[in-house]
């Protein structure tokens, strides 16, 4: 992908990305995207870490 990359934080949500070709998480593993759009987890709680899984709704939920 050629462009700018774009970052969209999401209100109680994940970070949307447009245009990144590879995210790298905190331990310094690359991740190659393969969509125009990914949404990064910011919880902490997703099983798919660094994508997004949705966890952060039931975490909202119970609090």
């Amino acid at each position: 992908m050629t462009g700018p990359v774009r970052v969209t934080p999401c209100p109680d949500g994940p970070l949307l990305v447009r245009g990144a070709d590879v995210v790298t998480d905190e331990d310094g593993t690359d991740h190659p995207v393969t969509r125009p759009v990914v949404a990064l987890c910011v919880c902490g709680k997703s099983g798919r870490r660094p994508w997004c899984d949705d966890t952060h709704r039931s975490i909202r939920r119970s609090t």
